[in-house]
């Protein structure tokens, strides 16, 4: 049960992303229809719906630092049409299916939404930027949730993966399920800037050299950190946690993970300055045990399941759907 509670939170939030994206309009603009790019079932798509959509792609690609040429502007232009024919298509099943939300419910989901936003300004700002009033913003939540439910009884609950199926994925990609190697470790660091000069690297190589000695009488690392490291973690005595490959500058990884639990490296050289670095523990290379990830894995499946299966759903409703297009290049 706790793992369908997933899926079914899952189900709702890409529901409900969905339909933000491809609204809220105004009902002028759905009245007009002048700027229409689709109707479907007499229902219209305006350009204003699209816009939306392709605003959202193209923060998705931002955000992965890519850029985004004529080609690839019009894919998205005609997967984002795409993707609100199906929308619309699920939220026309739904109401034939007699789905209802109470006021209430739509109320409740409009104050989760409004307290994503940090203060009243930063609310009202977006509502301005996307040309919308509270009372069609929650008429866009209403149509989400109609279609979340319908999708929910239709779908969510509905699927299934067996245990076989699930060991089957755990065996068949191992490389999901490994944790890497680790090391805990503390550092003492004297800061050189990258365009130091000779006099001033060897002003701070003699510092670290002072400490290095007080470490080889027997000071306590963590006490002479905090005393001598110009580092972030000083306070803390110059502890880092745990860290995998990959998270540090590579010679400071390289000694770190060549260094057993308990001994001090000698001078390390980084762009951040001198270190002297002490091995804490180590964590070998593990495989996470499959009643660990089982849950995880169904729910994943699960997911998979429902979103073929609403696929499969939209394409039959299309096929059998009045669509009219009227973007270029549409079809």
């Amino acid at each position: 049960m706790r793992h369908m509670l997933g899926v079914r939170l899952w189900m709702v939030s890409v529901v409900l992303s969905l339909i933000l994206v491809s609204g809220p309009v105004s009902a002028e603009e759905k009245k007009s229809g002048v700027d229409k790019v689709a109707v479907v079932n007499g229902d219209v798509i305006t350009r204003g719906d699209l816009d939306r959509a392709m605003d959202f792609g193209k923060q998705q690609a931002m955000q992965k630092g890519q850029s985004l040429n004529a080609e690839q502007l019009a894919a998205l232009e005609k997967g984002a049409l795409d993707k609100l024919i199906g929308i619309q298509l699920l939220y026309q099943a739904s109401k034939k299916a007699g789905n209802k939300i109470d006021e209430k419910q739509v109320d409740e989901k409009f104050a989760e939404f409004r307290k994503r936003f940090p203060t009243e300004e930063a609310f009202k700002k977006a509502m301005e930027e996307w040309h919308v009033t509270e009372v069609n913003m929650k008429a866009e939540l209403k149509k989400g949730m109609v279609t979340e439910a319908f999708v929910v009884k239709n779908f969510v609950d509905k699927a299934t993966v067996s245990e076989e199926n699930v060991k089957a994925y755990y065996d068949n990609h191992p490389q999901f399920f490994k944790q890497p190697a680790k090391v805990k470790a503390s550092h003492i660091l004297i800061k050189v800037k990258p365009d130091a000069s000779k006099a001033e690297k060897a002003e701070a190589m003699k510092k670290i050299k002072k400490v290095q000695a007080k470490l080889k009488k027997g000071d306590d690392f963590a006490e002479v950190a905090k005393a001598s490291s110009e580092g972030p973690s000083a306070a803390k005595g110059g502890d880092l946690g745990y860290f995998g490959q990959g998270q540090m500058a590579k010679p400071f990884e390289e000694t770190a993970f060549s260094l057993e639990p308990g001994k001090v490296s000698d001078v390390v050289t980084t762009q951040f300055g001198y270190h002297l670095i002490k091995v804490v523990d180590k964590k070998p290379e593990t495989t996470i045990p499959f009643e660990t990830v089982k849950p995880r894995i169904e729910q994943y499946l699960k997911q998979e399941e429902v979103q073929k299966e609403v696929k499969i759903y939209i394409d039959d409703l299309r096929k059998k759907a009045k669509v009219a297009l009227f973007l270029k290049n549409a079809s």
